[in-house]
């Protein structure tokens, strides 16, 4: 049997609500509220992140619906960046239209903007539980470069702070133990200058 023509397309105002379908579809699939999401797709959020300059989306069709879509964030206009990039935020096929080669001609018009806007490097944001998904783009050629931690600002402010517990470098800890046995020995000195005819131990 051969493989469905799947045909791939940058998402504009006359796509966008297909998109946005199946966005819903994979936030509902990851687990979240399907009332929450379908907030979030009908208050124009997704609309105004379509339409940032460093945002480029792609919709994967076959015979006309959306099977797959496809976000990419550029930072070849970064001046902080090693290395122009294009990131790949989000890859997503429907369950029944995986295995059929969607992903591939969506990574295919992913190499293709790279080039045009003159990118060095296509990077990918991969959950590292996702072994499937980690294989795949593998067997692409994609190699792992960084180790992604996150925490939330409340833990990291907690951390910061020490949560309460004071913490001591190496050097501020000797200069401690320097100011107390310093002292010691002025409180010796003071006893015996106060009592000349006691002698210490």
């Amino acid at each position: 049997m051969s493989r469905p023509q799947v045909y791939v397309r940058r998402v504009d105002s006359v796509l966008e609500p297909q998109f946005i379908e199946l966005w819903v579809a994979n936030r509902v699939e990851a687990g979240s509220s399907p009332d929450a999401t379908q907030r979030i797709a009908a208050d124009g959020t997704l609309s105004n992140c379509l339409a940032r300059p460093e945002v480029t989306a792609f919709l994967a069709l076959v015979d006309g619906a959306a099977v797959g879509y496809l976000i990419l964030s550029d930072t070849t206009s970064g001046v902080f960046v090693d290395a122009p990039c294009v990131a790949i935020d989000q890859l997503f096929v429907l369950g029944d239209w995986r295995r059929h080669g969607v992903a591939r001609q969506l990574l295919g018009a992913a190499a293709t903007h790279a080039d045009r806007v003159g990118a060095d490097q296509i990077a990918s944001n991969v959950p590292s539980q996702v072994r499937d998904a980690n294989r795949f783009f593998a067997r692409l050629g994609f190699t792992p470069t960084v180790v992604r931690r996150v925490t939330t600002p409340t833990a990291l402010h907690r951390k910061l702070a020490g949560a309460g517990e004071p913490r001591y470098s190496l050097e501020s800890l000797e200069q401690v133990l320097h100011r107390r046995r310093t002292a010691r020995g002025r409180a010796v000195r003071a006893v015996r200058q106060a009592a000349p005819g006691v002698r210490g131990a």
